[in-house]
């Protein structure tokens, strides 16, 4: 059985009698400022519906949802989650060959178990025909691809492509959620728990081609967005200067980290456009990470994964306070040696 980032967290605090508050968990990329403002009293609000069944939450997310990225909402499909709604696509929408290009979200191996695994590298050696799937950015390595070159990619195929932007909100990277009214094989992946930081509430989206989207939304089993979900979603999405702060605190954050960390013995770290950045270890990364959880600091050991070659751990950009305590046992770690 896998387990979530936040799953790990709470099974290792029981097991320690740790309080998971007092843990700095570096291992999922949830937006350093926690929800948006408007979320708990919205969700508040919302509470004396939860006896009721949802109605048209998903509907009415779809949207804000169309709104909010500039498309027609019918090209939208709310669900619960980005886990959920990709495990949807691989079990009604797609059960033909395909193709990851690593590394990739631990996620997409899951509900795609026999692709084939390829090269970012390399478009050249891209099959035309299959699902392929892209990341923007990538996971775990934070690594992005040209938008142009991904765009020149998705129109020469013949199959479909779906490209993976769980992250991308992080970034300035341009968003091929534009390009589905265009590009009849598209469909992208979003998800609201990392941006939003409404992990907890299992909420995402698809957007897709209008051809995908009819033939996903006549299989889409009733009531995928529960009322909670889509009320805490809507009042994240309205909220544009909080998302603003995000990427300003996210970029400044992740650039200090980047200087505080050069020259380190034994930790090189991968400068990325997400919220997380990615770092090979000249020691076993097992090592590493049970070195830090003694700390009560949670970092993601990538060592083994899909695509990544060598010992390498990932840790997210967090808040200059909760930056700073991991740079200090950074320091004290790859300096004693």
């Amino acid at each position: 059985m896998t387990s979530t980032p936040a799953e790990h967290l709470f099974a290792i605090c029981r097991a320690r009698g740790w309080d998971w508050r007092q843990v700095l968990d570096l291992s999922t990329g949830i937006n350093p400022l926690g929800p948006a403002p408007g979320v708990r009293p919205a969700l508040e609000a919302a509470l004396d519906r939860i006896g009721s069944d949802p109605g048209s939450s998903a509907e009415e997310l779809e949207t804000v949802l169309g709104e909010s990225w500039g498309i027609s909402p019918e090209l939208v499909l709310a669900g619960a989650g980005a886990t959920g709604l990709v495990h949807f696509l691989a079990r009604v929408g797609w059960q033909g060959p395909s193709a990851i290009v690593t590394p990739a979200w631990s996620e997409l191996h899951q509900a795609f178990p026999h692709a084939l695994r390829l090269p970012p590298n390399d478009p050249q050696r891209w099959p035309l025909r299959g699902l392929l799937v892209l990341s923007q950015p990538a996971d775990p390595t934070g690594e992005s691809c040209s938008p142009e070159e991904m765009r020149k990619a998705i129109a020469a195929r013949e199959g479909p492509v779906l490209v993976d932007e769980n992250f991308i909100e992080f970034t300035t990277l341009e968003s091929a959620v534009g390009w589905c009214q265009d590009l009849p094989n598209l469909i992208v992946l979003r998800s609201l728990s990392s941006f939003q930081a409404l992990a907890g509430l299992r909420v995402g989206a698809l957007a897709c081609s209008r051809d995908w989207i009819e033939r996903l939304r006549r299989r889409r089993e009733p009531w995928t967005v529960n009322v909670l979900a889509g009320v805490a979603a809507r009042a994240a999405l309205a909220d544009v200067d909080h998302a603003v702060r995000t990427r300003e605190l996210v970029n400044e954050e992740r650039g200090w980290l980047l200087e505080q960390l050069t020259g380190l013995d034994g930790l090189h770290v991968v400068p990325g456009a997400a919220n997380f950045l990615f770092a090979r270890t000249g020691r076993p990364a097992a090592g590493v990470h049970e070195w830090f959880l003694e700390r009560q600091i949670l970092l993601r050991n990538c060592t083994g994964m899909p695509g990544v070659a060598g010992e390498a751990i990932q840790f997210a950009v967090r808040t200059r306070p909760e930056n700073e305590r991991f740079v200090a046992a950074a320091r004290e770690c790859f300096c004693a040696g």
